[in-house]
């Protein structure tokens, strides 16, 4: 009786989870909505009970329900979650507080100028390979020993996403080593180890996850878990690693040269490279087993924003869904030209990651006239994420890395008219994987890797098969190269007052009646 192998990814507003088989043929495939909190600007947030572990159980309980899937036949299970996260854990494995997210969480800015100042930002570099930015985990882990002393005091491991589930389904507290090198600066890249010296101005390594390789099996279904999540005791669980490597994995990215685009409610990009490189505006990384590299970059928003603006710039179909919603819109800005009629969009609504490294960048509109209505802003919004895409792409061309393959994953993917707006901007053929299921597919592949059902990272070609091909039009493409100029020009030319707005929106402000 053939094995099958269960993914699980634990993603910034929704849980997914997918069964395959040996062959790779989709037997089951979940997904959940769930929250993101924002208790404060520049803030985000996740309840890792009810969010990652209650999410994990859910997905997984539906998945064992549907039909064909025997839990008896599940021989591994691999998860991944968004990364890096940080999550105070007590010494029972419980979380003390909320988790801070990755690089959208913008608010340990003093804490990585207090690095860079007690540690050097070239020796920080060094050991690190890139240099601190809002994605970084150490500075954040800073961030609550100054604010929240009591809650330090308390903690006995500081955890990401992986760690916390691979913990609940285990009882083993374990991270893999792509996740890891987002722990700057406590992670030194070429030691592939926790770093003593770089960690003391901000926790011992003995108070960090336990580290291994995405695919190591590194514990097995516990009494407990079996019992919340329904999967058989003793089944072999993974290390697993970051939703974005598993994204990866699941796009087929597997040789030099490819490059994995991820439309999620953030973008992330993973290019994987001949060897492991430094950056000042990139983040260079171990992959996800010994021996392989990347280079990684991501823009703040990108799902989110097109969430934004149906939630406050839309006026959709009472009870229409979000896609629906977006559908409608579609339509009516495929009917507007290139560049929307002199509108460029900064999508900086919460900062910007890479290439910029802006905690304090914010949102701007310009170029707006009276002509323009609800379809020129929609798909400016559409052109905006992809002059960001455009922006990484060429600063990972000027780190000299290579691009041969493009492969395009995410929710995002089902909205053809901004596939094709990216593939316009940039000039890049991109390739849609057939095969539904994204990171959970990944997670899945992974597993089966660990226990040795597959032979190599290669061999997720197998279960991907084909690919849909988006190819630039390379007439609109040069239209775009003037509009792309205007994007990196206005960002440059108005960040003095956007960080001065940003400020002042941190103040307290007067209101009518207060």
């Amino acid at each position: 009786m053939s094995r099958t192998f269960m993914g699980v990814d634990i993603g910034t507003y929704s849980s997914k989870g997918v069964v395959l088989d040996e062959s790779g043929a989709l037997l089951a495939h979940v997904e959940k909505a769930h929250e993101l909190s924002v208790p404060a600007p520049g803030q985000a947030e996740h309840d890792a009970e009810k969010t990652w572990w209650g999410g994990f159980v859910a997905v997984c309980r539906e998945l064992l329900a549907q039909g064909g899937v025997d839990p008896g036949r599940v021989a591994a299970v691999g998860c991944s979650a968004i990364a890096p996260a940080v999550v105070p854990l007590d010494a029972h494995g419980q979380a003390l507080r909320p988790a801070i997210l990755y690089g959208i969480d913008v608010r340990a800015e003093e804490e990585i100028r207090f690095l860079n100042a007690t540690l050097g930002e070239g020796r920080i570099r060094a050991h690190t390979g890139a240099s601190l930015s809002s994605q970084s985990a150490g500075p954040k882990i800073l961030w609550l020993a100054r604010h929240e002393p009591d809650v330090v005091e308390k903690t006995a491991t500081f955890a990401s996403a992986t760690t916390f589930l691979v913990h609940r389904l285990t009882g083993r507290l374990a991270l893999d080593r792509y996740t890891a090198t987002a722990f700057a600066p406590l992670f030194n890249v070429h030691a592939v180890a926790w770093d003593a010296e770089l960690a003391e101005p901000v926790c011992s390594p003995d108070r960090l996850p336990e580290l291994f390789w995405a695919t190591d099996v590194v514990g097995h279904v516990t009494e407990a878990a079996s019992q919340a999540t329904g999967l058989p005791q003793g089944v072999p669980v993974i290390a697993g690693t970051a939703d974005a490597a598993a994204e990866a994995v699941g796009a087929g990215a597997s040789r030099v040269g490819d490059l994995m685009v991820m439309y999620g409610s953030s973008g992330f990009f993973i290019l994987l490279t001949g060897q492991l490189g430094s950056s000042t505006t990139l983040w260079p990384a171990v992959w996800l087993q010994p021996g392989q590299s990347v280079l990684t970059a991501g823009s703040s928003t990108s799902g989110a924003l097109l969430k934004w603006f149906l939630a406050e710039l839309d006026a959709p179909t009472e009870g229409a869904s979000e896609e629906a919603a977006l559908g409608a819109l579609n339509a009516l800005a495929a009917g507007v030209p290139a560049g929307s009629e002199g509108l460029v969009v900064l999508p900086y609504f919460s900062g910007e990651r890479t290439p910029i490294r802006d905690a304090r960048a914010r949102g701007v509109i310009a170029g707006l006239s009276l002509r323009h209505g609800r379809a020129h802003l929609y798909r400016a919004f559409l052109e905006a994420t992809a002059y960001a895409i455009r922006d990484n792409v060429e600063a990972m061309r000027a780190e000299g890395e290579p691009i041969e393959r493009v492969l395009s994953v995410g929710g995002g993917t089902r909205n053809r008219l901004w596939l094709q707006i990216v593939s316009d901007v940039t000039g890049l053929e991109q390739h849609v994987p057939a095969q539904e299921g994204g990171a959970a597919l990944g997670d899945a592949f992974l597993a089966a890797l660990g226990v040795g059902a597959v032979a190599e990272l290669s061999a997720i070609a197998r279960w991907l098969g084909s690919y849909e091909r988006v190819r630039p039009d390379m007439e609109i493409h040069s239209a775009y190269e003037a509009y792309f100029r205007v994007y990196r020009d206005l960002y440059r030319s108005s960040a003095r007052e956007v960080h001065e707005l940003a400020a002042l929106a941190g103040r307290p402000g007067w209101k009518l009646g207060g």
